[in-house]
């Protein structure tokens, strides 16, 4: 069973597999197999999400010595002749775990659409909201445990939308901290608070009879999932109160070093699909000074990360993904900033099933456009379907009878998987 409960086959894989029975194959045997052409080399995922469209060139694909450099220098790594920005000095030593993507050809210059893409793998459009690929992994594997399968930790994740509510993220604002709509408020025992709880089963029971309001079956499927969680020991992987002092020092006690830490624990507890948020790339004006800023808070963390998940064997289940939604320019403007580039941009990926200390693609050598190995969109959500053992060709129906695939297309970057 999956994750999600509301999956449905559609017409059209029903047809296709009755006339596969001609085959000598049943339609039993075909369900049972599709989706499964592979064997998954992933079981979650750990997604950094950097809001505001990441500088390349500052970042994971430097251009030393042309126009374009800017003021960063790049360094060495544990991998020889590959060679990131100065402003991740402890990552570099982590890149032998570690994948580059420097050829990805973006399509969209503009926030909304741009992390629209990146997130679903569609194109916006004025008649459907496509699920963000969080929500697809926990639609369709299996979950495990009392956790939610799906965690967005300092900022919001995409809808779920035609999946469903019980294929939404669960919000942490505050990572290590405490939820305080996970227990009772002040005042209110434990056998009180129980009580309440059934009064309310009953009254939503009751009135569930008479009514088929999706609305009322999101907020049942809220409420049980809560209380479900508000229960449980394992909700434990939410707080860093029995952390050790000498973790955060490697970690850096900031937002995004306990977002690091929680994502850890929570990908080590079983949850499917981790999205940890950082924004304030939008480096319109003093980008230097800004990269220089976030390479002191995620460089430790990033390291560190990396390093825990790799001696515990977690990371070979674990896929560690970042992406941003677009590049910056190339030429840097009068600010001393970078602008809006879809052009072509960066990301990498490591564990679950990828083979680190290798580069895929690249640009031309300014930075401005693909060299070899173009990656679309797509591609990058392909990709993660194959580690995952995800068949990105599956279909599900929307509440309008409309069938929508998984993603939108693509093909698989092998490469990285060896």
């Amino acid at each position: 069973m999956t994750g999600c409960h509301d999956y449905h086959v559609t017409r059209r894989a029903m047809m296709g597999a009755s006339a596969a029975t001609l085959l000598g194959f049943s339609v039993r045997e075909l369900l049972a197999a599709k989706g499964r052409d592979h064997e998954a080399t992933a079981d979650n995922v750990i997604l950094f999400w950097n809001g505001g469209g990441m500088t390349h060139l500052d970042t994971w694909d430097p251009k030393p010595g042309r126009p374009t450099q800017g003021e960063f220098e790049p360094i060495n790594t544990s991998v020889p002749g590959m060679q990131i920005s100065e402003i991740f000095p402890e990552f570099a030593k982590q890149m032998h775990n570690v994948a580059l993507i420097r050829s990805i050809a973006g399509t969209q210059g503009a926030h909304g659409r741009a992390t629209y893409q990146l997130q679903t793998s569609y194109n916006q459009t004025s008649n459907v909201v496509h699920p963000g690929f969080g929500s697809v992994v926990v639609h369709e594997k299996e979950a495990v445990g009392d956790l939610p399968a799906y965690v967005t930790i300092s900022g919001q994740a995409p809808r779920s939308s035609y999946l469903g509510q019980s294929c939404s993220a669960y919000f942490v604002g505050s990572p290590g901290d405490k939820d305080p709509y996970l227990a009772f408020s002040e005042g209110i025992s434990e056998v009180r608070g129980n009580k309440r709880l059934e009064t309310l089963a009953k009254f939503n029971g009751r009135f569930a009879g008479k009514t088929s309001s999706l609305e009322l079956e999101s907020t049942k499927t809220s409420v049980t999932d809560a209380v479900r969680l508000m229960r449980s020991p394992a909700l434990k992987a939410f707080e860093l109160d029995h952390i050790p002092l000498t973790q955060f020092e490697r970690y850096g006690d900031t937002p995004f070093g306990r977002g690091c830490l929680v994502a850890k624990q929570l990908v080590e507890t079983g949850v499917r699909f981790v999205q940890v948020n950082r924004g304030g790339f939008d480096t319109h004006s003093n980008n230097f000074e800004a990269m220089r800023n976030h390479g002191e808070v995620m460089d430790p963390a990033l390291a560190s990360l990396m390093q825990d998940l790799d001696e515990s064997g977690q990371l070979k289940k674990t896929l560690v993904v970042m992406l941003s939604e677009f590049g910056r320019t190339p030429k840097i403007n009068k600010d001393g900033g970078r602008d809006h580039y879809p052009g072509v941009f960066s990301c990498f990926m490591a564990g679950g099933g990828i083979k680190g200390g290798q580069v895929i693609g690249s640009s031309d050598e300014d930075g401005y456009k693909p060299k070899d190995r173009p990656v679309q969109v797509p591609d990058l959500h392909a990709t993660l379907c194959h580690a995952l053992g995800i068949n990105p060709e599956k279909e599900v129906m929307t509440p309008l009878q409309r069938p929508m695939k998984l993603i939108d297309g693509g093909k698989a970057v092998m490469e990285l998987f060896g």
